[in-house]
C-alpha cells in the first residue's frame, strides 16, 4: 500500500486519543490476542483492517503478519 505521508488528524485531542487507543489495542493484542479495527488512509482512499496490534511506536504500528502502518495515516482505532 502507498501511504500519503501526511497527518490525517488536525485536532490535538484526536491525536492524543489515537495514541491512547493504539496503546490499549497493543496491550490487549499482546496479552489476550484481542483484535481491533483500524481505519487508515492510503493514496487510493480510506481502508480498514481488523487485526491484532503487536507493537505501536511514535511513527508506526506493527500488525499481525509483519505489516506496518504509519501512525499519521490512522483515522480511528476501534477496540
Amino acid at each position: 500500500m502507498n501511504f500519503t505521508g501526511e497527518e490525517v488528524l488536525s485536532n490535538d485531542f484526536a491525536k492524543k486519543k489515537r495514541v491512547s487507543d493504539l496503546y490499549r489495542a497493543m496491550i490487549l493484542g499482546n496479552l489476550y490476542h484481542v483484535k481491533c479495527r483500524i481505519v487508515f488512509e492510503t493514496k487510493k482512499g480510506l481502508r480498514d483492517v481488523e487485526t491484532t496490534v503487536w507493537a505501536a511506536t511514535d511513527k508506526f504500528v506493527s500488525l499481525k503478519g509483519g505489516i506496518s502502518i504509519p501512525v499519521g495515516c490512522i483515522h480511528q482505532v476501534i477496540v
